[in-house]
């Protein structure tokens, strides 16, 4: 691939660029990645959620949705384009008093305290440079019997990369279950495990 192309994708730095997040999000997407199929039997009403790597917002807007007025939903992401139309989709959706955003940085969630009872992390964990320490700032950000979906896309990431993923997550003291079947996608779901 030449280094033009690399550079446009921002394939060397690993983060998807907010301008190619378009593609993924479109009105197609839902007929195979469907959020509250996907999240419906993790995401209850009333809940505390966090969506790592939110994008533009897909999956955040669906979510706070799912957890009602009582509800919040935190969400991060590394680029501010991102936030700000998620910000702008969520005030369209009249959700935007359920949605918090937060500008992360490469290294740190931003979430701590044992706050969250569920977290998504959809596509992204393969961007993450050091995923034993994301892993761990999950951990500690979900409260006791909290439980994360870690979802990967099958062009980036290989049966074997993917294992090797839940293992920095078993690591960090999650144990691993089978995740719901998502479209051009490898899923588990992380649990918090019990102190």
């Amino acid at each position: 691939m030449s280094k033009l192309i690399e550079k446009l994708l921002s394939l060397d730095g690993h983060v998807c660029p907010w301008w190619l997040a378009w593609t993924f999000d479109n009105p197609l997407r839902k007929w195979f990645q469907d959020p509250e199929r996907i999240l419906g039997s993790l995401v209850r009403e009333g809940m505390t959620v966090a969506d790592i790597g939110c994008g533009m917002g897909y999956f955040s807007v669906a979510m706070a949705r799912m957890v009602g007025p009582a509800g919040r939903v935190l969400s991060v992401d590394l680029q501010e384009k991102m936030l700000k139309y998620l910000e702008k989709r969520a005030v369209r959706a009249g959700v935007q008093d359920r949605i918090t955003t937060t500008l992360g940085e490469p290294d740190d969630i931003t979430i701590t305290d044992s706050k969250v009872d569920f977290m998504l992390a959809f596509w992204m964990v393969h961007e993450v440079k050091d995923i034993p320490r994301f892993f761990g700032q999950a951990a500690k950000a979900l409260k006791p019997n909290g439980s994360m979906l870690c979802v990967e896309p099958r062009m980036h990431v290989s049966p074997r990369r993917f294992e090797e993923i839940l293992g920095y997550g078993k690591s960090a003291g999650f144990v691993v279950r089978d995740g719901p079947k998502v479209g051009m996608s490898r899923s588990a779901v992380l649990e918090r495990a019990q102190p």
